[in-house]
């Protein structure tokens, strides 16, 4: 593992993702090298030689002096990187963000893999309506084992579950879905007590790690290669547009709402989690988050 620590100028970037105004990413590069992730591309802009998952680069920025010129944007922790990787234990980049933001009014959100995020509960506690997603695409450990380095989706859960029961709003991502191999209303059946959002988002293969997904299904699932074929080869939706309909028939029947690219529907606490669809994430326009139009 190659690990440097570099300055940069700012820590917060304009991001046209739909669940965030500023992304922010205490590192560059993520130690959980998961074998789909969308943000290898970074690798190109680091001078990095080292594969995805072998490098990691800790940020180091100039306090954000008026954090309350952020007052009432979201700032999303995690678009590139995961900001509780293994790392985070030592170097702390995240916890020393937390402590700069706090008291400016930002609409916090965090993104990660790990059960690390709980070291951080009182901090993230001082943020009023803070969430924290978990990644989670998968109950099968073995297959989760084949694809990150990640800590096990038991720990995952667990540390969802004590983050809720502590008034913490959670999220559980289930990212990317695996055609044929993840089972979403599986997953949603077992985090629907502990979490007040579902997001979905498809699995989207390009660039270098394309090859690399194709081949191991090729390996261990050869029966869906077929499928695999049809969807990354052959530009085929059909599969996601079948899940789609499953999945909001599985909601009505569980009494959940189910919604199209915007999770802004604010709900009591304790009610039961509203299912957010972002299949096609990419293709959302910025004029259409939160606040725009929804496809319930």
């Amino acid at each position: 593992m190659v690990i440097k620590e570099i300055e940069t100028r700012s820590i917060l970037t304009k991001s046209n993702l739909p669940v965030g105004d500023y992304s922010v990413n205490p590192y560059v590069g993520c130690t959980h090298a998961c074998k789909y992730c969308y943000a290898s591309f970074m690798k190109r802009f680091t001078n990095h030689a080292e594969p995805w998952g072998e490098f990691l680069d800790v940020k180091h920025w100039p306090e954000i002096k008026n954090p309350q010129k952020y007052c009432g944007k979201e700032l999303f922790f995690g678009s590139v990187t995961d900001p509780y990787n293994p790392q985070e234990e030592i170097y702390q980049r995240t916890r020393a963000l937390l402590k700069q933001l706090q008291g400016s009014g930002i609409k916090l959100s965090i993104q990660t893999k790990s059960d690390l995020v709980l070291r951080d509960i009182d901090l993230i506690k001082s943020f009023p309506d803070a969430r924290v997603g978990f990644s989670i695409n998968t109950l099968d450990e073995a297959f989760k084992d084949d694809m990150d380095k990640a800590v096990s989706i038991e720990r995952r859960l667990a540390a969802m579950r004590e983050l809720h029961d502590a008034g913490i709003r959670t999220t559980c991502f289930i990212s990317p879905i695996f055609p044929g191999i993840t089972d979403v209303s599986a997953i949603i059946d077992r985090v629907k007590e502990q979490c007040n959002l579902v997001w979905l988002e498809n699995l989207n293969l390009r660039d270098g790690y394309k090859a690399v997904i194709m081949d191991y299904i090729a390996e261990k699932y050869p029966n869906l290669l077929p499928l695999y074929r049809e969807i990354y080869t052959d530009g085929s939706r059909l599969y996601w547009e079948t899940l789609d309909r499953i999945i909001r028939t599985c909601a009505e029947k569980s009494g959940l709402e189910y919604m199209w690219d915007d999770d802004s529907m604010e709900k009591p606490f304790d009610a039961p989690p509203v299912i957010v669809n972002f299949f096609y994430h990419e293709e959302i326009k910025k004029s259409a988050k939160k606040g725009g139009k929804t496809n319930a």
